[in-house]
């Protein structure tokens, strides 16, 4: 088929549902700081009315605990639920270990009400209604997870393709010949509930991002993004802001999308590609037949345990490629809409976890390789005060890494195999677990460094150690030879005896600092007297250097 001819494709979506998911890494905050964590701080903050806690089911009257909730909590093994519900309550519960919450926040705001997208220059817009948009943060971790989920109902099936592609895109990569962002939806706006715009996309103000760039050595992200995130603000840019953040990879965000189309049997090869990678290739563009990626779309991306391509179905298609994840199936079948048990409960619920969790366990590990790049980045190891900075960064960094590993690392997320399957296909794809192992290798690696360099330092000490250790010895055997003081200090007036027992401490002092001082000359030279092979002259030689005598 063509791209006309795909383009002209009557097929259409019922009932479209996507969500983005986009990593953003917070600022650090200071290692003693008693302001509180991430989100403390976040909700203590004056400037975040629009933003609201938001409790998980469990704390609701049970009688508002729905099945869709049930499921998706019954589809993880015990860890999981640990981590995303926290521990279980027991009526016998100890005092001393009472049962801890869940490690991960969530934030909602609900005063924008609707998406209102212009995809190309003189189109019509299209308004999207939104579902959520939340803030994810997590325990330990300097990340939150922006969440944007929005649906639509009764779209062609080639604009969902060209929403796909152009949705979700934080900054342009370019620009058009007319001015426009490259790639970029044409016009965003955030509306609220009585239609009026809250803020709008700027792609085309071309000298905003080139100066930005150019000042900053860091992207900026448009307009209608950074409205939605505040009171988080851009790192790089010149806004006030407690609590900012950093990108943590490209521009393109992370995008989970629902197509319920009415004949997806008769969908050709090429819709389903455009389809499954249409974050990746441009609508208007031929299909490059000769690419991995096309070519092994099936093998690569596709999970068809549920697709039988028969009539009694049940139809329903998954495709992911790490950064998308998209399930299409039969309008048709009421259990494929189903917004409480049916497939759509699944996708909102227990396939948008594994997608988060999969994109957490990336975005984290990009960000502990991102500290240790910057703690060797500052590290000037002849400033004292840089070096102690660096060991606390890195000894913290290594910390955080061995709570994440128990905490939140996962292999097996759920002992149902398509649960388990599209978590795996989406995790390889991203490459989480050779990331894992570059990252556990390069903490390891500077947690050896630091415990030789303690080594060094101490076994430096003990050099030192040594050689007062030997001078003195000298000194006591000698003492100890008369059994008694040499010169009768004992005797005489009080004034007398406190002035010699001040002068014997300066002096003493004064050899125990020379012999520190020059303690590691004097090694050499105890190393030396003790080497059978050297001269006497050689060993004469080597105790005038130790007495500053020479250059070394």
């Amino acid at each position: 088929m063509s791209v006309q001819d795909s383009i002209k494709n009557d097929s259409r979506v019922r009932l479209f549902h996507s969500s983005l998911l986009w990593p953003l890494q917070l600022e650090p905050l200071a290692i003693d700081s008693s302001r509180g964590r991430h989100w403390e701080i976040f909700e203590a903050r004056n400037d975040t009315r629009h933003w609201q806690r938001v409790d998980d089911e469990f704390t609701d009257d049970p009688g508002h605990f729905n099945e869709r909730h049930y499921r998706e909590f019954v589809s993880f093994l015990p860890y999981v639920q640990c981590f995303l519900y926290g521990e279980g309550r027991s009526r016998r519960g100890s005092p001393d270990d009472p049962p801890a919450n869940s490690p991960m926040h969530v934030f909602r705001r609900k005063d924008i009400a609707c998406l209102r997208l212009t995809l190309r220059k003189g189109q019509a817009p299209i308004e999207l209604h939104i579902v959520h948009i939340d803030l994810y943060f997590f325990h330990d971790l300097d990340l939150v997870l922006f969440n944007l989920e929005v649906r639509a109902d009764n779209l062609p099936l080639d604009t969902v393709r060209d929403i796909l592609f152009r949705f979700g895109r934080a900054y342009p990569s370019g620009w058009e010949e007319g001015g426009e962002g490259l790639h970029n939806a044409y016009l965003a706006e955030w509306l609220d509930v009585d239609g009026a715009v809250i803020a709008r996309s700027d792609a085309g103000r071309r000298d905003k991002y080139l100066s930005f760039v150019c000042e900053h050595r860091s992207p900026c992200i448009s307009d209608h993004w950074a409205c939605v995130l505040r009171p988080l603000v851009l790192d790089h840019s010149n806004e006030p802001g407690i609590q900012r953040y950093r990108l943590i990879e490209y521009h393109r965000m992370p995008v989970m999308a629902y197509l319920a189309i009415e004949q997806p049997r008769a969908l050709s090869r090429e819709d389903w590609v455009r389809i499954g990678l249409a974050a990746l290739l441009h609508p208007d563009e031929a299909l490059p037949v000769n690419e991995p990626r096309v070519a092994e779309f099936e093998k690569r991306y596709c999970q068809d345990r549920f697709w039988n391509d028969t009539e009694a179905g049940p139809n329903s298609r998954f495709i992911c490629t790490g950064n998308a994840f998209t399930l299409v199936g039969d309008a048709n079948k009421p259990f494929f809409l189903d917004k409480e048990t049916g497939v759509l409960a699944q996708f909102r619920h227990q396939y948008f976890l594994v997608f988060l969790i999969a994109h957490l366990h990336r975005a984290a590990l990009l960000v502990f390789s991102e500290v240790l790049v910057d703690a060797v980045n500052d590290l000037n190891i002849r400033n004292e005060v840089s070096v102690r900075r660096f060991k606390r960064r890195i000894r913290a960094n290594f910390e955080t890494f061995l709570r994440f590993t128990h905490r939140y690392w996962f292999h097996e997320l759920s002992e149902r195999p398509h649960v388990q399957a599209i978590f795996r296909l989406c995790s390889n794809h991203l490459q989480n677990d050779e990331l894992y192992d570059e990252v556990r290798d390069e903490i390891r690696e500077m947690s050896h460094y630091l415990d030789s360099d303690s080594q060094r330092r101490q076994s430096n000490t003990v050099v030192r150690l040594t050689v007062i250790t030997i001078l003195g010895l000298i000194a006591t055997v000698t003492t100890g030879y008369f059994g008694m003081n040499i010169l009768p200090f004992g005797e005489g007036p009080p004034e007398e005896r406190l002035l010699h027992g001040v002068l014997a401490t300066l002096v003493i002092s004064a050899l125990v600092f020379l012999a520190v001082s020059r303690s590691k000359r004097l090694s050499d030279f105890l190393e030396a007297l003790s080497d059978e092979r050297l001269s006497f002259a050689g060993k004469c030689k080597a105790f005038w250097l130790a007495i500053g005598g020479g250059e070394r």
